[in-house]
């Protein structure tokens, strides 16, 4: 059964019209990794976005019935590996329940533990700042250490309930990258 999210003072909106319509809102694919008590553990993710500046910070979204998100928050660290338009099956494997998520996986240790995936765009070591309500979801902050040297290849994208992916844009953003995260125009961030 769809969860029914009502409206501040209008009529419930209905879920699965809610799903539809942020299936138009292009996300890029992340998986999140730790350094477990048992081993490594990870888990694909689109809802990460950037936070804040300075401080540097993120934010991950993770559901209130992942069983791996208790496993990340208990090692207190984190890293975000950004998914290459190659690595659609890695996002798979991630997004599945009950395998060894890097059996076939070569990954190196970010300096948190961490698992960083060969072959990502780029990556974020991370330490959980915070943790918040986010509904059916939890809200977790993550304060940014260490940077991966970014890839010159396209990313993995997720859009209406499918993969995709892009070219280089031929068209340059109007304020990348000095002032898109910067606040110019002034509520971007």
């Amino acid at each position: 059964m769809e969860a029914v999210v009502p409206q501040v003072g209008g009529p419930a909106v209905d879920g699965g019209a809610f799903r539809r319509a942020l299936g138009h809102f292009c996300t890029g694919v992340t998986v999140v990794t730790a350094a477990g008590d048992g081993g490594p553990v990870g888990f694909a993710c689109q809802s990460f976005s950037a936070l804040s500046l300075d401080p540097p910070l993120v934010l991950f979204c993770p559901g209130r019935t992942s069983r791996t998100w208790p496993l990340i928050e208990r090692a207190g660290h984190f890293c975000v590996n950004v998914l290459s338009a190659e690595q659609r099956e890695v996002s798979a494997v991630f997004g599945r329940r009950g395998e060894d998520k890097f059996a076939n996986l070569t990954w190196t240790p970010a300096p948190s533990g961490a698992p960083i995936l060969d072959g990502t765009l780029t990556w974020l070591d991370c330490e959980v700042d915070n943790v918040l309500d986010g509904g059916d979801h939890h809200i977790v902050v993550g304060r940014v250490h260490t940077l991966g040297e970014p890839a010159d290849e396209d990313p993995l994208l997720f859009y209406k309930g499918a993969y995709t992916g892009i070219t280089h844009p031929t068209t340059p953003a109007r304020y990348w990258p000095e002032d898109f995260l910067t606040g110019t125009p002034e509520d971007w961030l």
